[in-house]
Order: C-alpha cells, then structure tokens, then sequence
C-alpha cells in the first residue's frame, strides 16, 4: 500500500554557467516516470493554498520554479509537510495520495509534471471518498 513514506524530494542536475543554471528534466531519468502533461500555477495571491485532491493513477512531480511553497502529504492514516523552495529540487506524490500545496509566497511558480493526461475521472476531490477508497 502506498504511504506519504513513497513521496520523496528528488534533487535534479545543476549545470552553472556564469550566465545564469540549467535544470534538465528527463522523463523516466531524472523524474521516476514518463512525463506526458506538465503544467504551472502561478498569480496565487501569497499565503493561499492550492491542490487538495488524490489521483487514483497519476504520478505528480512537482517544483517550486520560483518563489516557495508548501506541500502536505496525507496517506490516511500520517502528513507531511515538504517545503519547496529551489527549481533544482522536486516532490515526486505517487498515485493515491492526498496532497495539498500551501502558504504559496508572492510570485510563486509551482511546475507539475504528471504521470498521465488530464482525466477528471483520476481526481479524488472529496476527502471522504478518499479515505473509503483508500481503505478498501
């Protein structure tokens, strides 16, 4: 059974130059799966919170791509909370875990890359209903 034990911080390569860093990200590399949606939040006015669902199948990998922001991690039964705060560093959030992003500072960029294409029918929004299907 997946636990918040499965979310864990990935560090991803820093190339410097004088000029300013590089972050690659590789599916199935650097990110531990193969990406095929990304997407970004950002204008969330400081302090809000975002995100507060599961998937039933979906990967995320998600990274603070400026600014700073919080995620907790729930299985049903322990939380954690990462903080995220440098583009070179991610939380991977394995399928069946609740997740919520939180305390986003001014101008925050918070980048997600998914396991899976858009599918609503993936999304556990009812906190209720997680915990009965995670249970079974």
């Amino acid at each position: 059974m997946i636990s918040i034990v499965d979310c864990s911080i990935i560090q991803l390569p820093k190339i410097s130059n004088r000029a300013g860093n590089i972050t690659p990200v590789q599916s199935g590399i650097t990110i531990p799966f193969e990406i095929k949606r990304v997407f970004y939040l950002y204008d969330i006015p400081g302090g809000e919170s975002r995100g507060a669902h599961a998937h039933k199948n979906c990967h995320q990998f998600l990274i603070a791509a400026s600014g700073s922001f919080e995620v907790m991690v729930d299985d049903g039964i322990n939380k954690k909370t990462f903080h995220l705060n440098q583009p070179y560093y991610g939380l991977h959030i394995p399928p069946m875990i609740w997740a919520c992003e939180l305390n986003f500072s001014s101008g925050a960029i918070c980048l997600v890359l998914t396991s899976e294409f858009f599918d609503a029918n993936d999304y556990l929004r009812d906190y209720n209903q997680y915990l009965n299907l995670k249970n079974k």
